[in-house]
C-alpha cells in the first residue's frame, strides 16, 4: 500500500508540475505550453536588432499624467501634426556604453542602445556587434518627463539643444547635454542630461524657471512608456517577468502585470517618499531613480494611435518658484543590464529588478557564491559545474540517508515482488506481509523522500539564478556551447541530460506494480524532452547534478551489496 501511495504521490506531483508550468507561461505573458490560447495582436514581440531610428520616426506620445493637489488636471496631449513633425530633430548621443537618440520633442529619449551587449544570442562569429536596443520606437518604448498642468512644458513640447558636444571623447569622463523649452504659461523648462564614462545611469536635472509675474508651484513627472510585447526569451518554455515595477522602502518591490492593467485591476503603492519606478524585461531594465520626497506613483494603460501603451511613473511637487527664480530637481535614469552588483551600487532595492521570485532569500547567496567561483575560473560554464559540486557536497550526508533508504528498498524488492505475486488474491494479507518485511528489514518506504524534498527549494532557486543572470547571455563554455543562455544548437547536452536521467531512474527501487513502474520511467523522460528547449546553462546544471547523484547513489548501493540492475519494466514477461 505504501508503494501505491508513493507512486500516486509522484504521479500527482508530476502532473502538478505540468499544470504549474503551463500557468507560469500564462503568468509571464507567453502562450501556454500545453494548453495554448491565441495571443493578442498587441503582444507580438519586437525585433531587438531593429535598425537605427530614422530622423522622422515618432516617439511614444502618451497622455500627460493628471495633476495632483491644487494643480489643474491635464488632458490627453493631441498627436503632433505634419507641420510639427517636420520641425522635429533627433540627436544621437554616445558614451562608451550607451548610444541614445533624443528627440527634440520634449527632449525625450526614444532609443537606447547598449554598446557592450549584442542584440543577437549568440552573435555570429566574425561579424561586428549589433548593440542591444532597450528603448526603441518599434515598441514605442521611451523615457518621458515634463511639468504637469495646462500650458506648461511637457514631453510633447519642442525643445532646443543648446550644448554642442554629443559624443563622450577619449579622456573625457562626462558629457552634458542641455535642452531648453520655449516659455509656456510663464515657465521655461530646462532639461540637462549628464552621461558618465562606464555608467548605465544618466543624471537628469530639471530646472523650472519662472519668467512670469506670479509665483508658481509646478509638479514634475518622470515616466516610462512602452507597448505590451514580451521579448528576451529564446523559447516559450521559460520566461522571466516583463512589465512595470514600483519600489519603495515601505511597500518594497511591486510588479504590475500588463493583463491586470488591461482589466483595471492593478494594485501598487500610490504614494511614496523614496524608491524608483521601472520597466523590466529578461536581462535588462529601465528605471527612474527618484530623489527622496513625497510623490505619487502611477501605473496605467493609455491608448496612443488606437494601440495600447503601458506606463509607469511618478509625480512630485517642486517648491514654490517666485517670479524670476528657478527650482531644480535631480534624478537618474538607468538603462542597462540586470547586473546585480551594479544595481546594488546605484540605489537600495534596484537589484530586485533581477527577479528571483519567492526564493530570493536562497537565490541571492547562490548568485554570490557563483560570482565568487567565476572570479577564480573566469568561465561561467565551469562556475556552474563547481557550484553544483559544492551544493551536492553540502547535502552529502542528507543525500546519503535518502540513498541508503532507496538501496534497502531495492534490496528487498525481489521479496516484495514474489510476495505480491503469491498473495495477489488476498490484498489484506499482502499488506500485512509487506509491513512485516519492512519491519524486519528496518525499511521506511518514505525514508528516501524527505531528504530530497528538503533540497528542492535550493535547486529551484539555483534554476532562477541561472535563468535570470545576464552574465549567462552570450557567455561561452566549451567547444560548441558559445552561449549559455540559449539552447544547445546540436542538442548534445539535452541528450546527455536524458541519458543521465535514465541511469538515475535505474538506481531507484522499482515499484512492484507494472503500471507504476512504467510511470516511474515515463515521467523523467517526458521532462527530459522539455530540456531540449532550455538554455544550455540550465541543462549543464541539471547534468552535473544528475552525474553527482548517480555517483553517490551507485557508491552507496555498492557498499550495501545492492547490484546495479538496469531493468526496463516493460521488457519483463
Amino acid at each position: 500500500m505504501n508503494d501505491i501511495r508513493r507512486s500516486i504521490l509522484w504521479v500527482v506531483f508530476g502532473f502538478s508540475m505540468v499544470l504549474l508550468w503551463d500557468q507560469w507561461q500564462v503568468y509571464n505573458g507567453h502562450k501556454a505550453t500545453f494548453f495554448p490560447t491565441p495571443v493578442p495582436a498587441s503582444a507580438t514581440a519586437a525585433n531587438p536588432a531593429a535598425p537605427a531610428t530614422p530622423a522622422a520616426a515618432q516617439p511614444a506620445d502618451a497622455s500627460v499624467p493628471a495633476a495632483t493637489g491644487s494643480a489643474a488636471a491635464a488632458g490627453t496631449v493631441p498627436e503632433p501634426g505634419a507641420a510639427a513633425a517636420a520641425t522635429r530633430t533627433q540627436h544621437t548621443v554616445s558614451s562608451d556604453v550607451l548610444r541614445l537618440v533624443i528627440d527634440s520633442q520634449g527632449a525625450t529619449i526614444v532609443r537606447a542602445e547598449l554598446l557592450k551587449h549584442d542584440a543577437r544570442t549568440p552573435p555570429p562569429k566574425g561579424e561586428p556587434t549589433q548593440p542591444m536596443v532597450l528603448l526603441e520606437t518599434d515598441k514605442q518604448y521611451a523615457a518621458q518627463t515634463g511639468l504637469v498642468g495646462t500650458q506648461l512644458p511637457n514631453h510633447t513640447t519642442p525643445m532646443t539643444l543648446t550644448s554642442s558636444a554629443t559624443t563622450l571623447a577619449d579622456g573625457q569622463d562626462s558629457l552634458e547635454l542641455r535642452f531648453e523649452s520655449p516659455v509656456l504659461g510663464g515657465v521655461k523648462l530646462v532639461k540637462v542630461y549628464t552621461l558618465q564614462r562606464g555608467a548605465y545611469d544618466i543624471a537628469v536635472r530639471h530646472e523650472a524657471h519662472n519668467l512670469g509675474s506670479a509665483a508658481i508651484a509646478p509638479q514634475l513627472y518622470h515616466q516610462l512608456v512602452r507597448d505590451g510585447s514580451v521579448a528576451g526569451s529564446a523559447t516559450p518554455f521559460y520566461s522571466t517577468f516583463t512589465g512595470p515595477v514600483v519600489y519603495s522602502s515601505t511597500a518594497k518591490y511591486q510588479k504590475v502585470e500588463f493583463s491586470d492593467l488591461d482589466k483595471g485591476k492593478a494594485t501598487f503603492e500610490k504614494t511614496a517618499a523614496d524608491g524608483y519606478v521601472a520597466m523590466v524585461q529578461h536581462y535588462f531594465a529601465s528605471a527612474w531613480l527618484l530623489p527622496d520626497g513625497a510623490r505619487e506613483n502611477y501605473v496605467d494603460r493609455v491608448t496612443v494611435n488606437n494601440a495600447a501603451r503601458y506606463r509607469t511613473g511618478a509625480i512630485s511637487a517642486l517648491p514654490e518658484v517666485a517670479p524670476g527664480q528657478s527650482q531644480a530637481v535631480e534624478a537618474r535614469l538607468f538603462l542597462g543590464p540586470q547586473d546585480e552588483k551594479l544595481l546594488e551600487r546605484l540605489t537600495p532595492g534596484l537589484e530586485l529588478v533581477k527577479d528571483y521570485g519567492w526564493l530570493t532569500i536562497l537565490a541571492k547567496p547562490l548568485y554570490w557564491l557563483l560570482e565568487k567561483i567565476h572570479g577564480f575560473v573566469s568561465n561561467w560554464g565551469w562556475s556552474i559545474v563547481l557550484l553544483v559540486v559544492l551544493i551536492k557536497a553540502a547535502f552529502y550526508w542528507l543525500n546519503a540517508t535518502a540513498y541508503r533508504s532507496m538501496a534497502k528498498m531495492k534490496a528487498i524488492n525481489p521479496r516484495i515482488m514474489e510476495m505480491r505475486e503469491r498473495l495477489k488474491s488476498n490484498p489484506q494479507q499482502m499488506q500485512q506481509e509487506m509491513m512485516k518485511i519492512y519491519r524486519e528489514e528496518k525499511v521506511n518506504p518514505l525514508g528516501g523522500c524527505f531528504p530530497i524534498m528538503v533540497q528542492i527549494p535550493v535547486f529551484i532557486a539555483l534554476y532562477w539564478v541561472l535563468l535570470s543572470s545576464v552574465e549567462m547571455r552570450n557567455a561561452p563554455w566549451v567547444g560548441w556551447i558559445v552561449d549559455l543562455s540559449t539552447p544547445d544548437p546540436f542538442y548534445i547536452l539535452p541528450f546527455v541530460m536524458a541519458l543521465t536521467t535514465v541511469v538515475q531512474t535505474a538506481l531507484n527501487p522499482t515499484p512492484p506494480d507494472p503500471m507504476q513502474a512504467k510511470l516511474m520511467w515515463y515521467m523523467p523522460l517526458i521532462f527530459s524532452v522539455m530540456f531540449f528547449f532550455f538554455p544550455a546553462g540550465l541543462v549543464l546544471y541539471w547534468i552535473t547534478n544528475n552525474v553527482l547523484t548517480i555517483v553517490q547513489q551507485a557508491y552507496i548501493n555498492h557498499s550495501m551489496g545492492v547490484p546495479f540492475q538496469f531493468n526496463l519494466p516493460w521488457s519483463k514477461k
